[in-house]
C-alpha cells in the first residue's frame, strides 16, 4: 500500500522534502479558489495520536467524581503499575499498540483520577455537608464564583413559583449557633428569595408573574466578591452535583458586601455594564440578544424568545462559544489555513505584527475573553483551543487541529474534572469535532456535485453539527429541531457582523459611549435578523417533533441518523429524488392547513370549540370565522397554547376571554398574543391575584389591545358566534356624590360576595351553529348555587356541551349539573397531576345524568362539532 507524504511546513517553492508541486495544485484546484478554502483538505492521514488519552481522561474523570479517595488513589496505583509494567511487554508479539501511546493513556488516566478524587474531595471536607444534613441554620462568608441569574417563574397550579437568585459560591467561613468559626472552603448552591430581594427589607411587593423580569440587587454582583449571608443550608438537590450543599437565603433584601470583587472581575464589570448601557436604547430584541451574543449576557432574553431560539437550535449563539473566539481570531489573524503562511491576513500582518507578536497578542486576547466572557465549559473549551493554535503559532511548528482539540479537552478536564459530567461541554466539544472531521468531507462532496464552495462549506458546517449535536440535545430538551440546518444557515449570515460591532460596541464604551451606541446601532439589523429567524422558524407547525428524553432516545435518533445520511448520500445522485424529499420535508414543516386536515383529521372541518390541550389549566377556543376565533383563558404554558391555535389555523382573535387571573388561566397569553390580530382581552372585574392581574394588563399594554371586565347580562357576537355572560353578577355602583342625603342605594339581588379568584370567574352561556355550550370557568359550589337560582337559570337547562368547573374538582353543586344536564361533559386537566382532577364522584356524577365525559389528560385535545342537533367529538 502507498503511504502518501505528510503536508510541507511552508508553503514557498518546492523544497526538499515536500509534496510536489502538482498535488499542491489540485487541492487548491478542488477548492475552487487561487488561494484554497480556509480549511486546505490535508494530504496526509489526520493525527489523532491525543485522541485517546484526552477521551480516557475525560471518561475516568466522570467516574471518578462520584468514587471516594481509596478508589481514586487506586485508579492512579494500578496506571503507575501498568505504566512500570510496559518494558515488559517488549518481546510480546501481540502488543501491536506502541508502547508510548499505552503509556500516555495510562498517565493521562492516573492524572485524571486523582484531580477527580481531590474535587470531589471539596463536596465532603469541613463542616458544611454534616450542617447540611441537618439542615442548620448559619451565618456564613462566601465567595461568589458565577454571575448571578434569575430563575424562570414556573406555574405550579393557580399560582406562580416564587422566582429565585441563583449563584454559585464557596463558603470561605462558618460561623456556627454556639460562637465557633470554622475556615472552610466548600462549594455551594445560593438560592435567594427573590421577595425578600426586591424590597430592601423585605416587604409586600408582589411576586412577578409567569413571563415576567425581575430586578434584584444580588444581580448585580459580580464573582469574586465576598458576602455575609444568614441562610439554611440544605443537602445538594440531586447525587452528582459540584455543590456540597444548597444554601438557601430568605429576609436579606440587600446583600452585605465584607470584600469587593478583583481588579479583573470589575473591569470586566465595567465592560459588561458599558455594552448593557450602548444597547438599552435599541428596540426589545436587539437590546436583548447582542449582550448575549457578545458575552453571554441574557438577562434581558424574554422566555417567549428564548424559546424561539430552543425551538430553532440557534441556543449556542447566546452562550458564547467558540464561534465568537473564531471570529476575533480571525480578525487578527485572518483565515485558520493561512495563519502560518506568507499570504496571511487579518488586522496583525496590515499592521506589521510579527508571528510571534501575533500570538502573543492572541494569548491577550484569549484570557481577557475568557475574563469578559465568564469561563463556562464552551469557552473554556475555545480558549484552551485557541491557546494550543497561538503556542504552535509562536513556535513555527504546524499543528492540526484535532490534536489541538484534544488537547483542549485534556487540559481543561485535567484543570476541572466537573467539566466531564457537564453537557454544555460535551456539546462544545462534538460540534467542533463535527466541523473538523466531517464538515470537510461534506463539504468535498458537494462541491464535486456543483454546489458553489461558500455555500457547501456553510451547508457542511450546519449539517454535521447537527448530525452530531442532535442526540446529545434530545436527551436535554425531549425534542428533535426540523428547521435547525436552514435557520443556522440563515442566522449565520448575521452572526459574524453581530458579534464583531458587539465586542466593538464593548471595547469602546468605556471611553467613548456616543461611539459605542452608535456601533451597538449598527449591530441592531443583524441582530434583529436572527431573533426575526428564530421566531419565524418555531412558529411553523411543524418545527419539530417530540421525542424520547434519554440516553435511548439518543441512541435511537443517532441510529435514525446513520440511516438518513445513508440513503441521503444515494439520493445526491438522483437531483429528482432529492426534489421530491426537500418538498416532503418542507410541508412536513409547514404544515398547510388544507393538507394537515387531509391527512390527519385535524382540526375537523366545522369545528365549534376546541378544548386545547394546555396540561393542568384551561385553554378553549371558538370558531369564529374564516381564520377567527375567540379564546376563553390561555393556559400555563404560552408555548403550548400558540401550538394550539396554529393547528387550527387561528390569526385573527376578536376577542380573549379570561374567566380569572389564576396562572394555569392565564400565564399563557404571550402564546396567544404572539404574531396575531387581537381585537380585546375581556375578565373578570375580581382582580386577585394582583401580580397576575397587572401581569394581563402589561402583556396588553405592550400590544395596545384593551381590556374590559365582563358582568352578567353582557351579550355580544363574532360572525357566527354569539354568547351571554352569565356570571358574576354586576358590582353595585358606588355612592354618588350627588345623591341627598339619607337616600338608600339601588336594590340589587342577593349575591354571595366572591370568596376567591374562582367564584369570581366569568362563566358564558354560548351558541354555535344550534348548538349551545355552558363555559363555567373555576366557579365553587357557592357561585354555582347563585347562578342555579340567578335571572339566567332558565336559559342554562339541557345545554349541549359543559366546560366542567375546576378541572373536575370534588367541588360541584349536583344542582347545577342537574339543570344543566348536558349531552357532552369537557375537563380539562393535566395528565398526573397532583390535585387529583377530575374527582371519580364529579365523573360519575355527570355520566349518571346520562352525559358523555371527555377529558384531556386521556383523550388529548377536544374539538366539538356539529349543529342543529347533530354532535361529535373529535380527538387529536
Amino acid at each position: 500500500m502507498r503511504t502518501v507524504p505528510d503536508p510541507p511546513v511552508r508553503r514557498d517553492d518546492a523544497a526538499p522534502g515536500t509534496a510536489p508541486e502538482p498535488a499542491r495544485s489540485s487541492v487548491h484546484a478542488s477548492s475552487g479558489q487561487r488561494l484554497g478554502t480556509a480549511h486546505p483538505r490535508q494530504e496526509g492521514p489526520t493525527d489523532l495520536r491525543l485522541v485517546p488519552p484526552a477521551l480516557a481522561a475525560w471518561g475516568t474523570a466522570a467516574l471518578a467524581l462520584g468514587t471516594s479517595q481509596v478508589w481514586a488513589a487506586g485508579i492512579v496505583a494500578g496506571c503507575v503499575l501498568g505504566i512500570g509494567l510496559l518494558p515488559l511487554a517488549r518481546s510480546s508479539g501481540t502488543a501491536s499498540w506502541p508502547r508510548a501511546s499505552a503509556a500516555a493513556v495510562l498517565l493521562c488516566v492516573a492524572a485524571a483520577a486523582a484531580s477527580a478524587g481531590l474535587h470531589g474531595a471539596d463536596l465532603r471536607r469541613g463542616p458544611v455537608p454534616g450542617l447540611a444534613r441537618e439542615y442548620a441554620t448559619v451565618t456564613a462568608e462566601v465567595e461568589l464564583t458565577s454571575d448571578p441569574r434569575l430563575t424562570r417563574p414556573k406555574v405550579r397550579g393557580d399560582h406562580v413559583a416564587p422566582t429565585a437568585v441563583l449563584v454559585d459560591a464557596e463558603v470561605r467561613r462558618v460561623h456556627e449557633a454556639g460562637g465557633t468559626t470554622v475556615v472552610t472552603r466548600a462549594p455551594v448552591l445560593m438560592i435567594v428569595d427573590v421577595m425578600s430581594a426586591r424590597g430592601g427589607a423585605g416587604g409586600g411587593l408582589p411576586r412577578p408573574a409567569a413571563g415576567e423580569r425581575v430586578r434584584s440587587p444580588w444581580l448585580g454582583l459580580l464573582p469574586s466578591t465576598r458576602l455575609r449571608v444568614s441562610a439554611r443550608l440544605a443537602p445538594a438537590m440531586t447525587g452528582g452535583d459540584r455543590v456540597a450543599a444548597v444554601l438557601r437565603v430568605r429576609g436579606q433584601g440587600v446583600p452585605q458586601v465584607v470584600g469587593e470583587p478583583s481588579g479583573a472581575q470589575r473591569l470586566a464589570g465595567r465592560l459588561r455594564a458599558g455594552l448593557r448601557e450602548a444597547t438599552s436604547g435599541l428596540p426589545a430584541d436587539a437590546r436583548a440578544l447582542l449582550p448575549g451574543l457578545v458575552v453571554g449576557d441574557t438577562s434581558r432574553v424574554t422566555p417567549e424568545l428564548e424559546e424561539a431560539f430552543k425551538e430553532t437550535d440557534l441556543t449556542h449563539t447566546l452562550a458564547v462559544s467558540g464561534a465568537n473566539f473564531t471570529i476575533l481570531l480571525a480578525l487578527l489573524l485572518g483565515p485558520p489555513g493561512l495563519a502560518q503562511h506568507v499570504e496571511r491576513r487579518g488586522l496583525a500582518p496590515r499592521l506589521g505584527i510579527s508571528l510571534r507578536g501575533t500570538a502573543v497578542l492572541g494569548g491577550a486576547l484569549s484570557l481577557g475573553f475568557v475574563v469578559v466572557c465568564r469561563p463556562d465549559p464552551s469557552v473554556l473549551r475555545a480558549a484552551a483551543c485557541g491557546a494550543v493554535a497561538l503556542l504552535a503559532l509562536a513556535t513555527g511548528r504546524r499543528r492540526s487541529l484535532i490534536p489541538a482539540l484534544a488537547t483542549a479537552v485534556l487540559l481543561l478536564v485535567l484543570y476541572d474534572p466537573w467539566l466531564a459530567r457537564s453537557y454544555g461541554f460535551l456539546l462544545s466539544v462534538v460540534a467542533t469535532g463535527a466541523l473538523l472531521t466531517l464538515a470537510p468531507r461534506w463539504s468535498a462532496g458537494l462541491r464535486r456535485r456543483g454546489v458553489p464552495p461558500r455555500l457547501a462549506e456553510a451547508l457542511a458546517a450546519a449539517a454535521a453539527a447537527q448530525a452530531l449535536c442532535a442526540p446529545v440535545v434530545t436527551v436535554l430538551s425531549a425534542r428533535v429541531s426540523l428547521v435547525a440546518v436552514p435557520c443556522n444557515l440563515l442566522a449565520e449570515l448575521a452572526i459574524a457582523p453581530a458579534t464583531v460591532l458587539g465586542f466593538a460596541a464593548l471595547a469602546t464604551a468605556p471611553v467613548g459611549m456616543p461611539v459605542a451606541k452608535a456601533l451597538a446601532w449598527c449591530a441592531q439589523w443583524p441582530a434583529e435578523w436572527i431573533a426575526e429567524i428564530a421566531r419565524t422558524g418555531a412558529a411553523l407547525p411543524g418545527a419539530g417533533v417530540d421525542w424520547p428524553g434519554s440516553w435511548a432516545g439518543a441512541a435511537l435518533l443517532a441510529a435514525v441518523t446513520l440511516v438518513v445520511l445513508l440513503v441521503g448520500r444515494r439520493l445526491l445522485g438522483h437531483p429528482w429524488w432529492c426534489g421530491v424529499c426537500g418538498l416532503l420535508l418542507a410541508l412536513a414543516v409547514v404544515q398547510p392547513p388544507p393538507l394537515t386536515r387531509v391527512i390527519t383529521g385535524w382540526p375537523p372541518p366545522g369545528w365549534r370549540l376546541v378544548m386545547c390541550d394546555v396540561g393542568q389549566g384551561d385553554a378553549m377556543v371558538l370558531a369564529a370565522g374564516e381564520d377567527a376565533g375567540v379564546v376563553v383563558d390561555a393556559g400555563p404554558d404560552p408555548q403550548l397554547v400558540d401550538r394550539c391555535l396554529r393547528t387550527l389555523g387561528i390569526t385573527r382573535i376578536p376577542l380573549v376571554v379570561l374567566t380569572h387571573f389564576h396562572a394555569d388561566h392565564v400565564a399563557g397569553l404571550p402564546g396567544v398574543l404572539r404574531g396575531r390580530a387581537v381585537g380585546a382581552i375581556e375578565a373578570t372585574g375580581y382582580e386577585e391575584p394582583a401580580d397576575q392581574a397587572a401581569f394581563v394588563r402589561r402583556q396588553a399594554a405592550a400590544r395596545r389591545v384593551p381590556v374590559t371586565s365582563a358582568a352578567a347580562g353582557e351579550q355580544r357576537r363574532a360572525g357566527g358566534l354569539s354568547w351571554q355572560v352569565v356570571w358574576p353578577p354586576p358590582s353595585p355602583p358606588p355612592p354618588s356624590a350627588s345623591s341627598p342625603p339619607g337616600s338608600h342605594p339601588q336594590v340589587l339581588p342577593a349575591h354571595p360576595v366572591p370568596e376567591g379568584p374562582n367564584d369570581a370567574s366569568v362563566a358564558m352561556l354560548v351558541r354555535s351553529a344550534g348548538l349551545r355550550l355552558l363555559l363555567l370557568g373555576d366557579l365553587e359550589p357557592p357561585a354555582q348555587r347563585a347562578l342555579a337560582r340567578s335571572p339566567a337559570a332558565e336559559a342554562l337547562e339541557g345545554v349541549d356541551v359543559l366546560k366542567v368547573a375546576h378541572h373536575g374538582s370534588a367541588y360541584q353543586d349536583p344542582g347545577l349539573i342537574r339543570r344543566a344536564a348536558p349531552r357532552l361533559a369537557l375537563i380539562s386537566c393535566g395528565a398526573n397531576n397532583t390535585y387529583g382532577h377530575p374527582a371519580p364522584g364529579t365523573v360519575t356524577a355527570l355520566r349518571a345524568g346520562g352525559a358523555t365525559v371527555l377529558r384531556t389528560d386521556r383523550d388529548g385535545a377536544l374539538a366539538v362539532v356539529g349543529g342543529g342537533g347533530e354532535l361529535r367529538v373529535a380527538r387529536d
